[in-house]
C-alpha cells in the first residue's frame, strides 16, 4: 500500500510541476480563475502530494521494502560529498550570486544532484521510483524552461560577498540537515554510521 501511496504522491506532486510548463494551458486556467485562487490550488495540490510522497515513502520503508541492488559502499561517500553542492544550490536560489548567474535555475540544480546523489546508494525500489522520478521531472523542467525563454538573464552582482554568503549558508545547513533532520526525521544517519 505504502508504494501505491508514494507513486500516487508523486503524480500529483509532480503533476501540478509539470502543468507550470505548459505557459498557453496555465495562462488560461489563470485568465478563468484569478491568480490567488490558482497560487492557492497549486499550493494545495503540492502539499496534498507532498504528504503522500511522505506518508506512502514511510510506510513503504516500514512494510513493503523491496531491494533491487545494493550499491557498493562507497557511493554513500559520493552521496554525503554530492548533498554538500545540492544545498548549496538552493541556498543559491534565494540569494543574487555568480553561483545563482552561471546555474541559471538553482533549484533545479538542486532537485536533480539530490535525485541523482541518493539514486546512486539506494538500491530499494521505492527509492529509485522517488529519486528516479524527481531527477527525470528536473531534467524535463530544466529543459522546459530553457525553451520557454521567458526569464532574462541574471545579472551576477559586482562584489563575490553574496557567493561566500550562499557557500557560508549552504555549508550550515547541510551540517543541520546531516546532523539533526536526517538522523532523527529520516531515521539514517549522514555521517558516521
Amino acid at each position: 500500500m505504502g508504494l501505491s501511496i508514494l507513486i500516487l504522491g508523486l503524480l500529483v506532486f509532480l503533476g501540478t510541476h509539470v502543468f507550470v510548463s505548459f505557459r498557453d494551458a496555465r495562462a488560461d486556467v489563470i485568465a478563468r480563475v484569478g491568480p490567488a485562487v490558482y497560487r492557492g490550488v497549486f499550493t494545495l495540490g503540492s502539499l496534498a502530494g507532498l504528504a503522500l510522497i511522505i506518508w506512502g515513502y514511510g510506510q513503504y520503508r516500514a512494510h513493503e521494502w523491496i531491494q533491487v541492488w545494493s550499491p557498493p559502499a562507497f557511493m554513500r561517500h559520493i552521496t554525503v560529498g554530492l548533498m554538500l553542492f545540492a544545498v548549496i544550490f538552493v541556498v543559491a536560489a534565494f540569494i543574487p550570486s555568480h553561483i545563482k548567474t552561471r546555474l541559471k535555475h538553482p533549484a533545479l540544480a538542486s532537485v536533480k544532484t539530490w535525485a541523482l546523489a541518493h539514486l546512486l546508494s539506494n538500491g530499494d525500489l521505492g527509492s529509485i521510483l522517488l529519486f528516479g522520478t524527481f531527477l527525470a521531472w528536473g531534467v524535463y523542467a530544466r529543459i522546459a524552461a530553457k525553451r520557454r525563454k521567458d526569464v532574462g538573464p541574471i545579472v551576477a552582482p559586482a562584489s563575490w560577498t553574496n557567493d561566500a554568503i550562499v557557500v557560508g549558508v549552504g555549508i550550515a545547513v547541510y551540517l543541520a540537515l546531516g546532523y539533526a533532520f536526517h538522523p532523527v526525521v529520516i531515521g539514517v544517519p549522514v555521517f558516521g554510521k
